[in-house]
């Protein structure tokens, strides 16, 4: 009797723990349904004078009896200044994680793992505030400026006068808050890879680079992707930071042909009108803004998922 008490007990713990995760999951089910059926709602009246077309204009007139709105430059904006950060931040991260996780001894790693961390915590607004004040008169001074004067007049990327605010700056301070996120992942995704695959590597005669190069990082591409698709969405959804340095451009105006071009994001120009939209059309424009960005996330994550599955090597009989 005593033996069934027990078994009784297992089994109605095993009940509960199931029922809680099944809330837990369908919280996060609900959630994003709602937010779904929350933007989608608000965004009806502009959807409806503008059709699908929103996501290919350019315009963006708030005057009452005038208006017409398009969310083309502030996608491109925004995918932009994200690749910006991404061809910077992605390198330098995975740099600093295969230092701390290989290369520094547990001495110097340990606290090296520690100011990244804290870098990490710090909030993009103190980000943006430094970077508005004092970081974009380093960008001008020691990079846009030499490179407009060194390339300005045979590179079109560089053909346009810099003053600092610009996607290319936007980008760099993207880079730099995305950098601790990023790395700090990826050094414990390191730090999980079994010493028998470097202990192998070293026994055949690999060096330092190889090994990190041919054993650590095949082992652990999967894990250090997911880390960079992390990062990609902190850049995507920034709004505070990127309001403060990109130049807020309107319209076709916020199409960036240069590096040195204001431009917008869709979660800054939310953030610069929504207080100040009056009409019901503009509001419901700035609605579908975020209801671009919203899918735009969800197929940053969709292609996410499919390139880790395609990478992650299956073991037969055993769940994906």
């Amino acid at each position: 009797m005593l033996s069934s008490f027990f078994l009784r007990g297992k089994r109605r713990g095993d009940v509960i723990f199931r029922w809680v995760v099944l809330g837990a999951a369908g919280y996060s089910l609900l959630m994003l349904a709602l937010v779904a059926f929350s933007i989608g709602e608000g965004s009806i009246d502009a959807f409806g004078k503008e059709g699908f077309a929103f996501f290919g204009m350019t315009d963006w007139n708030a005057v009452e009896g005038r208006e017409s709105y398009g969310a083309l430059p502030y996608v491109v904006g925004t995918l932009v200044s994200a690749g910006i950060a991404m061809g910077i931040g992605v390198p330098v991260s995975l740099g600093i994680a295969v230092f701390v996780s290989e290369i520094a001894p547990p001495k110097f790693g340990g606290p090296v793992a520690y100011i990244v961390e804290v870098l990490a915590a710090i909030p993009s607004i103190v980000y943006g505030l430094w970077a508005l004040f004092v970081f974009r008169f380093w960008i001008l001074d020691f990079i846009e400026r030499p490179l407009y004067e060194a390339f300005g007049g045979s590179l079109p990327f560089f053909a346009k006068t810099p003053f600092g605010l610009d996607v290319f700056t936007a980008g760099i301070v993207l880079a730099i808050m995305t950098i601790p996120i990023i790395s700090s992942i990826s050094r414990e995704i390191l730090k999980a890879v079994p010493n028998s695959q470097r202990e192998a590597a070293y026994s055949l005669g690999a060096t330092r680079w190889e090994t990190v190069w041919k054993f650590v990082f095949p082992y652990a591409k999967a894990g250090l992707l997911g880390a960079a698709i992390l990062g990609l969405g902190r850049a995507v959804g920034e709004t505070m930071l990127v309001t403060m340095v990109i130049g807020n451009a309107v319209g076709a105006n916020a199409i960036p042909d240069t590096l040195f071009s204001p431009s917008q994001t869709l979660s800054s120009v939310i953030a610069n009108e929504f207080n100040e939209a009056v009409t019901n059309f503009h509001i419901s424009a700035l609605i579908a803004l975020g209801v671009t960005l919203f899918i735009l996330t969800m197929a940053i994550n969709v292609g996410a998922q499919f390139l880790v599955s395609r990478m992650v090597k299956v073991v037969p009989g055993a769940k994906e």
